[in-house]
């Protein structure tokens, strides 16, 4: 009887044992996974120093390609909005003040940018440059006023500012902060 006992404490000891190796194991598993998946969101860091900022300041993490904030504005609808970032190159910007700008969002895509209570401009000549945007990516249909008022500002010629007739449904947004890429 004796023996029984001792036999049946040694394999219950045991038993711990290799449960707690068994536990160890899967936390080391785990543990490796999550580094090898935080060394490679590391690899797309943004060094903020590379960048001039506009508006308010933000931390460029969680920043959105062109391609996936042009499925994000596809899921929206008129009303809904989203706080969010992205980074993409601009297309162009207001020749009389900096205080809008369209960023290229592939396929033909533009998002038109503002900027919050018109706090900030964006330099003139930042046209082509890398920028990433910081704020509220909504759902606007723009009116034909506003629409030719754009063009002048775009210094559009007046033939091509007479062709705007119709509102235009648009991918907006209005930004609170803008890093632009230094040259």
């Amino acid at each position: 009887m004796f023996y029984a006992i001792s036999y049946r404490f040694a394999l219950n000891k045991k038993l711990t044992m290799m449960k707690k190796v068994f536990l160890l194991v899967v936390f080391s598993v785990l543990f490796a996974s999550n580094n090898i998946m935080a060394q490679s969101k590391k690899g797309t860091a943004i060094n903020t120093n590379d960048y001039a900022l506009f508006g308010e300041r933000f931390t460029p993490s969680g920043v959105l390609t062109e391609k996936a904030m042009l499925k994000k504005y596809k899921t929206l609808k008129k009303g809904d909005t989203v706080v969010i970032k992205f980074k993409s190159k601009i297309k162009e910007v207001c020749k009389k003040k900096g205080c809008w700008m369209n960023m290229d969002l592939s396929d033909n895509n533009n998002s038109f940018v503002r900027f919050k209570d018109y706090g900030f401009f964006v330099p003139l000549n930042a046209d082509g440059s890398e920028a990433i945007v910081s704020g509220k990516a909504y759902i606007d249909v723009v009116s034909v006023e506003e629409l030719r008022h754009y063009a002048k500002d775009g210094k559009k010629s007046q033939e091509e500012i007479n062709k705007i007739t119709k509102p235009k449904v648009t991918y907006a947004f209005q930004a609170t902060g803008v890093l632009i890429k230094k040259s």
